[in-house]
């Protein structure tokens, strides 16, 4: 097995053969056009897939190897470092293993042995290409992504101040500055599109209905909890939210309540879109809202791998731009 040179820039392809003619005639043939570093079996090839994946941008295995088959080294190529152009190649004719290969996805070319090497410079010199466009489109692919989650993100921080608006009137910024303060303590990071199962439109589409069904569920949690809670204050405000969130999410000790799954409080602001948002974390909101209603406030702390809430003193009021500068410090995860 030859390692790769760190100092050489990429591309680079990855030769896999168990013959060690095969290997030195691959690499006087290709050498040229690009760094070539090798390995003996589908192991060694895993094996410098996984230390030096990034490096690579071809893979060229031979099927009939000790062991496993080159088709499972492809695959996993293929699970592992997509953005390698995947080359199967033989001297015998395993039409079904072959087949297979391309029906799986596995391969971007077959080359039968014995090589022609004109032909085989220029599979390689296209399979190069291919790999640039590749890692191009991905680059632009990332930029795309990371446009949408600070999108997203800004969209989903909005909608909680928003929802609180609609539900307990304008100025009342303290269950917001609560909400997300726990979402932070809880580690919040930006929610990834898939956008393998969904373009932009069908993305806006199903947040949009994700955040309807949020704030339909906060608005009628607040509402039972108006009927429940009535004649109950704020010097209550740990036992309400312990009785309110519950469902063995909380352990109450004294005058704090723990949460026992703080990611629980970054549901909405994290989850991806297709994962509904649970009933607890929109009783959290739900009871914030309350608790501001009654005149009362909590204090977040992290302790440990634990988030502690305590009664706290509320803000009367707070910077115009306290919303931007939450939407600024999630945007920071993207």
């Amino acid at each position: 097995m030859s390692e790769l040179n760190t100092t050489q820039a990429p591309p680079a392809i990855l030769f896999v053969d168990d013959e060690a003619t095969a290997v030195k005639y691959f690499q006087r043939a290709i050498g040229q056009l690009a760094p070539v570093v090798t390995g003996g079996s589908v192991e060694e090839g895993k094996a410098m897939l996984d230390a030096h994946g990034a490096s690579l941008a071809v893979l060229v295995s031979d099927q009939r190897m000790p062991g496993e088959y080159g088709n499972e080294l492809l695959r996993y190529a293929r699970e592992h470092y997509p953005h390698i152009v995947r080359i199967l190649t033989t001297a015998y004719s395993e039409l079904d293993q072959t087949v297979e290969a391309v029906n799986q996805g596995q391969i971007h070319r077959y080359i039968k042995k014995p090589w022609d090497i004109t032909a085989l410079r220029m599979e390689l010199k296209q399979a190069l290409e291919l790999s640039g466009l590749r890692r191009e489109r991905d680059q632009l692919v990332r930029e795309k992504l990371s446009v949408m989650q600070k999108q997203t993100v800004a969209a989903r921080i909005g909608m909680v101040q928003a929802l609180t608006v609609s539900l307990i009137g304008p100025g009342r910024f303290q269950p917001v500055e609560t909400y997300l303060a726990g979402a932070d303590l809880a580690g919040a990071r930006s929610p990834e599109p898939d956008w393998n199962r969904m373009d932009y439109a069908d993305l806006v589409g199903a947040e949009s209905q994700r955040s309807g069904a949020f704030g339909h569920a906060v608005s009628a949690r607040l509402a039972e909890l108006r009927t429940r809670l009535a004649g109950r204050n704020a010097a209550e405000a740990t036992a309400v939210l312990a009785e309110v969130v519950g469902d063995g999410t909380l352990r109450r000790d004294g005058d704090a309540a723990t949460w026992t799954t703080p990611a629980l409080l970054s549901e909405f602001i994290e989850k991806p879109v297709d994962e509904a948002v649970s009933p607890a974390h929109a009783s959290w909101l739900a009871a914030l809202l309350w608790l501001e209603e009654a005149g009362g406030a909590l204090q977040l702390v992290r302790e440990g791998e634990a988030i502690t809430a305590r009664a706290g003193t509320r803000n009367e009021s707070f910077a115009n731009d306290r919303l931007a500068v939450w939407i600024e410090k999630f945007s920071e995860t993207v």
